[in-house]
């Protein structure tokens, strides 16, 4: 691989589109060095289903042309792309990590967000991997086996949407589309040490709907927070496939610049105690946030006061792979990850009783955080407790369900709140750390200026896998 092509897969979504209409590069160099990185890496990390390299250089050698003649077709025109195989991408199928889905056609219809990169010209690398339907915080699948973390390939990459932070991380590509459902952006982001954002619920389309309904999230998983905002005014607005889809957004990109200077910043180590957090994750993130306060946030340690809603998320999450399962045949069944199959058991148990005192629960905690941010406009707290575990396990030793090492996460779906993890370290074994950014409903620009501000100040960094 040549020096120029090493270089190109080390450049950010705006640095390719820079070079592009400087005509620097071509869109063809940069989908040939994605291309030649996957290939490279591959073998070690397991980040894809399915990589199209000929619709790929042929959709790259169109950019190119267009560049050519100064008619760039929109705000993603020849930027290499990737996106988690749950999301529907015309042209190919579509498994969800399952040994289920029929690989039989027609796939002739885009997800909203698909739909949206597609016109603005992005260029599709391929699908990446995700544990069947998503169900878990960890990335393996009976389909298409382990994703491994590209720091350290015995460790885990997160999940679900682990194949597209793996992907991101490794420069196989700048932009990856993820779907986070209890953490499933954020998880493999502050394991992969990439950054990545939970937009406020609706405010990207989603079609089909999620199996755990309302929980479940679309959004930008890249480099840094810029270009989390330019893919999130592209992925953003109105689309009728969405009944609760939140129409026309004000374009987050312009906001950036504005800093933090003079926000209201609740720092929560452990939510009030009740999160046991290993003391290197402690240490990075209680640095960022210092460093918040260095630029001009007003910066208090302050708890969310909610108690731990595990239960609650428990019924909702079950039920909806209950409702999934219950759509399969028996022999469909016993293809299952036995750990979906027995969640999905579970939750076909909750009465309707049961599930409403969940939506209960959910609701109270919506208000809580709706008071919370009438006097603080971000909480800070750690992503994750923990760093990268070992691969092929749901949760490290002594933990069943992956929600015991989420507790940071899963409360800010049930919420629908707009939550980031931004990279802020490594622990002494080189694996990443992350640091959540969370804020009122509707406020994703608060979230990316945070978090920009982190990238701009140089506190959000990792080295290179």
């Amino acid at each position: 691989m040549t020096e120029p092509t090493t270089f190109l897969t080390d450049l950010t979504a705006r640095q390719l589109l820079d070079g592009y209409a400087r005509g620097d590069f071509s869109p063809v160099d940069a989908v040939r060095a994605a291309l030649d990185r996957i290939e490279a890496v591959e073998p070690l990390v397991n980040a894809f289903v399915r990589v199209d390299a000929e619709e790929a250089l042929a959709g790259a050698a169109a950019s190119a042309e267009r560049w050519r003649r100064g008619e760039p077709r929109g705000r993603l025109d020849g930027v290499p792309v990737t996106v988690k195989d749950v999301l529907l991408q015309a042209g190919g199928p579509t498994l969800r990590g399952s040994r289920t889905v029929r690989r039989e056609g027609p796939w002739d219809e885009d997800a909203p967000s698909v739909a949206r990169m597609r016109e603005e010209g992005a260029v599709f690398l391929g699908k990446t991997t995700t544990p069947e339907f998503g169900w878990k915080g960890v990335t393996d699948s009976p389909l298409s086996g382990i994703t491994r973390n590209p720091h350290d390939p015995s460790r885990t990459a997160g999940g679900s949407s682990g194949g597209s932070a793996a992907a991101v991380a490794l420069g196989a590509g700048a932009l990856s589309l993820g779907s986070d459902g209890g953490g499933s952006i954020r998880i493999p982001a502050s394991f992969c040490g990439v950054f990545g954002l939970k937009p406020t619920y609706g405010r990207v389309p989603i079609y089909p709907a999620s199996p755990y309904g309302t929980l479940a999230h679309a959004g930008p998983m890249t480099r840094d927070a810029a270009d989390a905002a330019l893919l999130l005014d592209v992925i953003s607005g109105e689309d009728w496939r969405d009944w609760s889809h939140l129409g026309p957004a004000r374009p987050v990109s312009a906001t950036l610049q504005e800093g933090v200077k003079g926000l209201r910043v609740a720092y929560s180590a452990s939510l009030g105690g009740q999160v046991a957090v290993h003391p290197e994750v402690a240490s990075a993130v209680r640095a960022a946030v210092e460093r918040l306060a260095g630029l001009g946030a007003y910066v208090e340690e302050a708890d969310p006061d909610f108690a731990d809603p595990v239960d609650a998320f428990h019924t909702l999450w079950f039920s909806g792979a209950a409702r999934l399962v219950q759509q399969l045949g028996r022999e469909q069944r016993e293809l299952l990850d036995p750990g979906l199959r027995e969640i999905g058991e579970r939750g076909a148990r909750y009465s309707a009783v049961e599930y409403l005192a969940a939506v209960d629960v959910r609701a109270a905690l919506g208000r809580r955080m709706g008071r919370f941010h009438s006097a603080y406009d971000v909480l800070v707290t750690p992503t994750l407790p923990l760093t990268a575990f070992d691969v092929g396990r749901e949760a490290p030793e002594g933990m069943r369900r992956w929600t015991a090492w989420t507790p940071f996460t899963y409360p800010f779906n049930l919420t629908q709140q707009p939550a980031a993890s931004v990279p802020v370290g490594t622990d002494g074994e080189g694996l990443p750390i992350g640091l959540q950014l969370v804020a009122a409903r509707h406020r994703d620009d608060l979230v990316l200026r945070a978090a920009h501000a982190l990238y701009e100040s140089g506190a959000a960094n990792v080295p290179k896998p």
